[in-house]
């Protein structure tokens, strides 16, 4: 019988982050990529193999995972993932409903210094797509939201996105490693970008909102193997 593949990558032990923050991430991020099920038990003797390290730190990574809501401590059964497909559903619907409005209030509020510095990260974002530098843009992308964030001046529907802020990253990683997803996003955060600096706020609205929902089905359709189209437009 063949083995099957590893989900986990073995982790080296001379790490500058701590090893916890280093398996919480590798957890994290595979979870959101769909290596696991929904309700699939976790076994921490076979992780901590998987991941070369003790049990200690990786107790430490499910207590931060179960805080965030990815998996939960089940009676009799131990440590399972909590995370599917309904969630990211729900997850992609609430980040595109405050995000859309962030974006619509930025377009209103944005400073001439501001704009011009949303235009520029627009262009290093091109540049780091054309590369297929998937790392460069997942950062950027950050930077590109952090800044319409910023402008809109938006204190409460930004920490209701900070909520979410772990998911959004994990789910970058997974989509951004598609270049034909890369040149898709490029078009919709230039578009994005534009309608903002011209102070559009309609367009800004509806162009952030469409953004978040196209790249969410996509997200969806490579996690959980299939093609999403009922997600509300």
């Amino acid at each position: 019988m063949s083995e099957a593949p590893a989900r986990l990558t073995r982790l080296d032990p001379h790490l500058t982050r701590t090893l916890r923050d280093h398996v919480h991430g590798q957890l994290r991020h595979a979870i959101l990529s769909g290596r696991y099920e929904t309700g699939e038990r976790l076994s921490e003797r076979q992780l901590a193999e998987e991941l070369g390290v003790s049990t200690t730190p990786l107790k430490e990574a499910l207590r931060q995972l179960e805080a965030e809501g990815l998996v939960e401590t089940l009676a009799r059964r131990g440590v399972v993932v909590r995370y599917g497909q309904s969630w990211a559903e729900e997850m992609i619907l609430a980040r595109a409903a405050l995000e859309s409005m962030v974006a619509h209030l930025a377009a209103r509020r944005i400073e001439p210094d501001a704009a011009a510095a949303l235009a520029e990260t627009a262009e290093r974002m091109a540049e780091a797509s054309e590369a297929a530098n998937a790392g460069a843009l997942v950062a950027l992308n950050e930077v590109f939201h952090e800044q319409i964030h910023l402008a809109s001046r938006c204190d409460y529907l930004v920490r209701l996105l900070e909520r979410q802020r772990f998911y959004d990253e994990g789910t970058r990683r997974v989509i951004h490693s598609d270049p034909a997803e890369r040149e898709r996003a490029l078009a919709e955060h230039r578009l994005i970008a534009h309608a903002i600096v011209v102070r559009d706020e309609t367009g800004a609205e509806r162009a952030m909102r469409d953004h978040v929902v196209r790249s969410g089905e996509h997200y969806l359709a490579l996690v959980f193997r299939q093609d999403r189209k009922d997600i509300p437009s």
